[in-house]
C-alpha cells in the first residue's frame, strides 16, 4: 500500500531540501584561500562551519534508524571534511537526504539528546538550521546571503516558539532588535542573533 505524506511532512521536507540546496551552493562556492576565514559563528572559521553541517547530517541516518544518542556516541567527532570537505559535505546530505524521505521515515520518533521528538519535527530542525547557517557561510565568503522567502517564514515558524530558549542555552547570542518595518530574513536573523 501507498504511503501518503501529510500536508505537515511534505512542506518539511520541501523546507529541507531547499535548506540543504541552498547550502551546497554556498559551500561549493568557498573559495580556496577562504577555509579559515571568520564566520558570524564567532567561535568558528568557515571550515569549522561547514564541518558543523555535515556532521549534522551524518547523525541523521543512524537517529533515523532508531540509533540514541548515546548508542552514536562519539563517531562524528572532529573534522569529518578531510581533504575533500565539498564532496564531504555533499556525501554527508545525500545520506541525511535518503534518511528522511524514505518509506514511512517521518512518522517515526527519533532519540535526541533533547528527549523523544517526532521524526518530521527533527527535519524540521535541520531545515532551519541548515537556512540559517547558509546565511553565515555566505555573508563569511562574501556570498549571496539572500535566502528563499519560503524557506525564510519557514524558519521564522519553526524557531520563533523557542527563540528564547536557544539564547538562554549559551549556544546563540541574544536576540537583536530591529525596525517595525524589517523584512523577514532580518527578523529571523535577529531572532538567532544576528544582524543582516
Amino acid at each position: 500500500m501507498a504511503h501518503t505524506l501529510t500536508h505537515e511532512q511534505q512542506e518539511v521536507l520541501r523546507m529541507h531540501a531547499e535548506a540543504v540546496a541552498s547550502f551546497g551552493r554556498r559551500v561549493r562556492a568557498v573559495g580556496a584561500g577562504q577555509w579559515d576565514a571568520p564566520t558570524p559563528c564567532t567561535e568558528w572559521t568557515v571550515r569549522d562551519l561547514v564541518n558543523h553541517l555535515t556532521v549534522e547530517q551524518l547523525w541523521v541516518p543512524p537517529l533515523m534508524e532508531g540509533a540514541t544518542v548515546e548508542e552514536v556516541g562519539d563517531r562524528f567527532d572532529g573534522d569529518r571534511l578531510g581533504d575533500d570537505p565539498v564532496g564531504a559535505w555533499r556525501s554527508a546530505a545525500t545520506a541525511a537526504r535518503e534518511a528522511f524521505t524514505r518509506h514511512g521515515a517521518l512518522d517515526a520518533t527519533v532519540h535526541l539528546s533533547s528527549g523523544d521528538t517526532r521524526a518530521v519535527e527533527y527535519c524540521s530542525q535541520m531545515a532551519m538550521d541548515a537556512a540559517v547557517h547558509t546565511w553565515d557561510l555566505a555573508r563569511a565568503t562574501g556570498g549571496d546571503t539572500r535566502l528563499a522567502p519560503e524557506l525564510v517564514a519557514f524558519a521564522r515558524r519553526e524557531v520563533e516558539p523557542y527563540a528564547d530558549e536557544l539564547a538562554a542555552s549559551g549556544l546563540f547570542a541574544p536576540p537583536v532588535k530591529v525596525s517595525d518595518d524589517a523584512d523577514g530574513q532580518t527578523r529571523l536573523l535577529a531572532l538567532l542573533g544576528r544582524r543582516a
